[in-house]
């Protein structure tokens, strides 16, 4: 479900395989962002900032700007020395051994390349924080080698994608996108220990004005290991993902995995990382349950009044109809999307210096659900069209 991971492909990890088993909700609701998640590119993109399967409830947008590298020297972590609280906690809640938990815990590294990779750019010096580009961000994305990657990708799997589109009503260029620009179809899905990323961000967060955004990683940590340890026979020290704790091709956080990943081919299992119809269809079912709305594009082919930025605010739900907009001076011939809630969305240009505005249905903030951020929505929508166009 997600976050911005600039990660390295890892090969050789193990499948990540969780039993169909009717488990035990979450621990709680961690983000949503990642998203992802559901997810969080992990190619070295920056598409996101850290949260992954939007995997949450925050409304707020996550920042576009790409995350600095550079960790103030002063800043002081957290110490951990709630961490017993955190294990009894768990092995009452879901009936683990709390001697097992500390053992595995124990194994956790703090590791300060993520907490320097998360570090939110609004915490960064002005000096230090990347201007916003929706051009430059796009062009990570929407560019030959995802495209020529995307379309293999989608005639490999056109069954299970047909199926997935039939089932769910989400566009079949639409979850391809996703997964190409998370991860470039399979390619870059993380080489950071998610035990090591989870405990990191759960109990050394290195910006303490968030203590929402260490509890989303905590909650993750704990549905990581309830996973692991309760639902599946996997080694929790072996798995690895994105420096955010995003898992497999569609980079769900765990909380995401628990929630709305699905076993695509019927096998018993849901595989995320070695099984693609597990990861198209779990990608499928998170924007349904996200408010994806079969039939409805992502953009409405509005023209817009001539100050578009007085009707944005910002959010990620729709709060606009129609009848405002046009009031507003929109004018677009009839259609379906019109009956539906709507909103203003603005992509930023720092560099250019240029903002560039799109009416956005329902199905635009569900993508933003998958990750809460303007840009990767909207990247995710334009690299599906020119997937589309090159087919």
């Amino acid at each position: 479900m997600a976050l911005s991971a600039c990660a390295a492909s890892n090969p050789g990890a193990p499948s990540l395989s969780t039993t169909i088993d009717g488990s035990a909700p979450a621990a709680q609701a961690a983000r949503e962002t990642a998203t992802p998640a559901a997810g969080t590119p992990a190619d070295g993109s920056q598409a996101r900032l850290a949260e992954a399967s939007r995997p949450q409830t925050a409304s707020a947008r996550t920042a576009e700007t790409a995350p600095s590298q550079t960790l103030p020297a002063e800043t002081a972590l957290p110490a951990d020395a709630d961490l017993p609280t955190f294990i009894n906690g768990l092995a009452r809640q879901y009936d683990l051994d709390p001697a097992r938990l500390g053992s595995i815990l124990a194994q956790a590294r703090n590791h300060p390349g993520i907490a320097r990779a998360i570090l939110p750019a609004a915490a960064m010096p002005p000096a230090q924080r990347t201007p916003r580009s929706w051009s430059r961000y796009r062009d990570r994305f929407v560019e030959p080698i995802r495209i020529r990657h995307g379309l293999s990708f989608w005639q490999q799997h056109a069954d299970i994608l047909q199926r997935a589109s039939q089932q769910y009503g989400v566009p079949e260029n639409i979850i391809v996108a996703i997964i190409g620009v998370e991860t470039l179809y399979g390619r870059h899905t993380g080489n950071y220990r998610t035990l090591d990323a989870l405990y990191t961000l759960g109990f050394h967060y290195p910006d303490p004005a968030r203590p929402d955004r260490q509890q989303m990683f905590r909650d993750n940590l704990a549905d990581f290991l309830v996973w692991t340890l309760k639902e599946d026979s996997i080694d929790p020290l072996q798995v690895r993902g994105s420096y955010a704790g995003a898992i497999g091709l569609p980079q769900f956080m765990p909380s995401s995995l628990r929630r709305y990943a699905v076993d695509g081919d019927g096998d018993g299992h849901i595989d995320l990382l070695g099984n693609p119809a597990d990861a198209i269809m779990s990608v499928a079912n998170f924007l349904v349950r996200h408010g994806w709305q079969p039939g409805l594009p992502v953009f409405a082919p509005a023209k817009l009044p001539d100050q578009p930025h007085l009707l944005v605010d910002g959010g990620l739900t729709p709060t606009l109809d129609w009848s405002r907009l046009k009031q507003a001076g929109a004018a677009a011939e009839q259609a379906n999307w019109q009956q539906h809630p709507l909103g203003v969305i603005d992509l930023k240009d720092e560099v250019l210096e240029h903002t560039s505005y799109r009416v956005a249905t329902p199905n635009f903030f569900a993508l933003t659900q998958y990750n809460r951020s303007y840009f990767y929505a909207t990247a995710v929508a334009d690299l599906a069209a020119a997937l589309q166009d090159a087919r």
